[in-house]
């Protein structure tokens, strides 16, 4: 039997998945901040226009002091292999945006998921992702936007495949999806 006061280690990697404007941001950075840990933002999001920066300033001003960013579209694995480490927690959000970049830059987007993924597997450092889950509303009407939509699907299944810990974010409220503490249904 476990001693009930003993403490389960933190898990390193932790996937926050939600939709749009449902704290799921917030609630990952608040992983961050509770850790302890000096904390790393990676910011995935292309500058592209007024809005944009608008939305980064705002998101900066949120988050507060005591952050370090570094901005990467598209290498999120690479910042991942030199910054992850004892002693800092990092943030990446998010993972749709990265995912935008590597559709508008043509590259190949199943290889770098599974870089990612390998990169997530040997990780000497703890890091929390962002990503939308997408695909609970209408079909999109295009097939690019369908893609798009598909490739998303993927790249959350396999990031909550080799995260210690997924969260799914609603209304500002978390609900821990794994490790589960349900009992396994079974037929």
């Amino acid at each position: 039997m476990t001693d009930p006061l003993k403490r389960a280690a933190p898990p390193r990697t932790v996937l926050v998945l939600g939709g749009a404007r449902s704290g799921k941001s917030r609630f990952a950075e608040s992983l961050a901040l509770n850790s302890g840990l000096s904390r790393l933002y990676v910011a995935t999001s292309p500058l592209i226009d007024a809005e944009t920066r608008d939305r980064v300033a705002l998101h900066k001003a949120q988050r507060g002091a005591g952050w370090r960013t570094v901005e990467e579209e598209t290498d999120v694995a690479g910042v991942l292999e030199c910054e992850a480490g004892p002693g800092r927690v990092i943030l990446v959000d998010c993972l749709t945006l990265w995912l935008n970049n590597l559709f508008f830059k043509e590259l190949d987007v199943e290889a770098e998921t599974e870089r990612l993924c390998r990169t997530v597997r040997h990780l000497k450092g703890p890091v929390i992702f962002v990503s939308n889950e997408i695909g609970l509303g209408l079909v999109p009407e295009t097939k690019l936007s369908r893609d798009f939509r598909d490739a998303q699907g993927r790249i959350n299944q396999a990031m909550a495949d080799v995260c210690q810990s997924v969260v799914f974010v609603a209304a500002g409220l978390p609900l821990t999806m794994k490790p589960s503490n349900q009992p396994d249904v079974t037929l």
